[in-house]
């Protein structure tokens, strides 16, 4: 009789304990009126950096839920309910934990699609949600959780905006204002620009130069004259195979070197910190910003040699994929692409997925009554670090409808159609990981599905393309994007009339995401040879040659 009494006791509490919860205020001096956006409530066992700049698919655990027009002084309610990662808030451990919140601040948008969206809008500047001009976080509270009942967070600070660095005698940078992107958005959109100047620029102000567009970030090849914030000089990085940028700095400047201009652009949409160069239905004409707008109007400032065999192309990653949409694209335009470790390049290899003949993103299918989890992350030695089902459940915490600002959601606001609702069309289902054929058809009919594109164009395309293409892939790479390249390859040297001459450079053994066939100095001494051996009859390099 006293067990029993203890027994119904025992669950008499249980029932009784409040699930835990967060409740979030947000403070006039960070916000006032209401407020639209993306609240997400980030839970770490350390406090060193903040949690918000901890943030991963293997870092904190997150809990999100959307605020819509959430009026001044409402409490918003992060509970069970909210989407979570990568446990649910019911499942968190108990313990002590640092806790903070941050909200993705949504403004109105007015395409001239027609469509009247929500989304986080800035300037052009590359910057994800956590450390974006605008958008909002409180301070890191040290609080136990797992136990129930309510903890209560408040919003209180602004992020600023994050200083543009000086002109220098080396760099500049250039911020314009697209016309065609503008238009579409409904209010002023920027793409921006650091140009990387030759030694003697100034003192030969009448020569043209070739000029190499690296896609990437910062500073064209990391370039930087201060060897007081640089590790390791003098050294190879031996995961990256690149120099420091101090010792690049040392190469550029050197008597000997190539003198040449480099540029990469920042370009961030809505969706992602870039929009890939490219026109597209969720982002706009990008692709005819950078090609109309923004190229031309660097030739004219900068005294680039305005012409196809000087125009060089290189990127990696995303970069790799936008140099060669451009290429492709603009056959005439541009005199090389130099493509490394690109975003997949052939949608028969979405990674691990062919989105075409696949049913599932989520799972590989092994026997009649097995599966297996499809990887999206590995590590050089094959160990998978996360799965393709883990980033989807990470970006749906991010951000509801296409909004996390993430890879996958990047790519369908990129290459897919847009929804009835105004924002992108999934791929797939981000709870079950089946696939939406539609939308596969879709990317590959309006030619982002690169191997499908240049096979479909090659009678023609083909003969623009001779001595032009260069592709460089780690063989492990950490995303599977190899995949892709080797189906890219079979393509090309499968092709006859003309037969390509692309040239594939493998990296191995081990060799993943990061790495590089050669140094920085190394490889614009490579572009400047081939600018060289291209350059049409009349054409004096020696102007630049100095």
């Amino acid at each position: 009789m006293r067990r029993s009494a203890l027994l119904l006791l025992l669950l008499a509490s249980v029932a009784g304990a409040q699930p835990t919860r967060f409740e979030v205020t947000v403070a006039p001096e960070a916000h006032r009126g209401p407020l639209t956006g993306r609240l997400v409530v980030l839970v770490s066992k350390v406090g060193e950096p903040e949690p918000r700049l901890q943030l991963s698919p293997v870092g904190p655990a997150i809990f999100g839920v959307d605020l819509e027009q959430l009026p001044a002084g409402r409490v918003a309610v992060v509970d069970t309910g909210a989407a979570s990662h990568p446990m649910s808030l019911a499942a968190l451990p108990p313990g002590d934990y640092y806790v903070q919140a941050v909200v993705n601040v949504y403004e109105q948008a007015r395409r001239s699609d027609g469509h009247t969206i929500w989304v986080h809008l800035n300037d052009g500047t590359q910057e994800f949600f956590t450390v974006a001009k605008g958008n909002l976080h409180g301070d890191v509270q040290r609080v136990r959780l797992g136990d129930g009942g309510t903890v209560r967070l408040a919003v209180t600070k602004v992020i600023p905006a994050t200083p543009r660095p000086a002109d220098t005698e080396w760099v500049k940078r250039v911020s314009i204002q697209s016309r065609k992107l503008t238009a579409f958005w409904g209010r002023p959109i920027h793409i921006h620009a650091t140009v990387l100047l030759p030694k003697g620029y100034a003192e030969h102000a009448s020569v043209r130069y070739p000029t190499v567009f690296t896609l990437g970030h910062g500073v064209p090849f990391g370039f930087t004259t201060d060897s007081t914030r640089v590790r390791n000089l003098g050294r190879i990085n031996p995961v990256t195979g690149v120099e420091t940028g101090y010792d690049f700095y040392r190469a550029w400047s050197a008597d000997s070197f190539p003198r040449v201009i480099a540029v990469s652009f920042e370009q961030q949409t809505p969706y992602f910190p870039d929009g890939y160069s490219v026109n597209s239905a969720n982002n706009g004409p990008y692709g005819d910003a950078v090609i109309e707008e923004v190229i031309p109007e660097l030739e004219r400032r900068f005294r680039m040699i305005a012409k196809p065999y000087a125009r060089q192309l290189e990127g990696a990653s995303t970069g790799g994929w936008q140099t060669l949409a451009l290429q492709l694209r603009n056959p005439d335009y541009f005199g090389g692409a130099w493509v490394l470790n690109p975003d997949p390049i052939d949608f028969r290899r979405w990674q691990q997925t062919d989105i075409y003949a696949d049913t599932n993103a989520f799972v590989l299918p092994t026997g009649p009554f097995t599966s297996t989890e499809r990887p999206f992350r590995r590590t050089t030695e094959g160990q998978p670090v996360w799965s393709a089902r883990d980033l989807s459940r990470f970006e749906a915490v991010l951000g509801s409808r296409g909004r996390s600002g993430y890879q996958q959601e990047a790519w369908e606001a990129i290459y897919g159609p847009v929804g009835a609702d105004g924002y992108p069309k999934p791929l797939w289902n981000r709870r079950t990981g089946t696939i939406d054929r539609e939308v596969a058809t879709y990317m590959r009919e309006h030619g982002y599905d690169l191997r499908e594109y240049a096979q479909r164009h090659w009678a023609t395309l083909g003969p623009k393309l001779a001595g032009k293409l260069h592709f460089f892939t780690g063989e492990m790479d950490d995303f599977y994007l190899n995949l892709a390249v080797y189906r890219f390859e079979d393509f090309l040297k499968g092709t006859t009339s003309p037969r390509s001459d692309a040239d594939f450079t493998w990296n191995r053994p081990m060799k993943g995401h990061s790495s590089h066939a050669w140094t920085w100095a190394e490889f614009v001494r490579l572009v400047a040879a081939t600018v060289k051996r291209g350059a049409p009859a009349g054409e004096d390099a020696r102007a630049w040659s100095y």
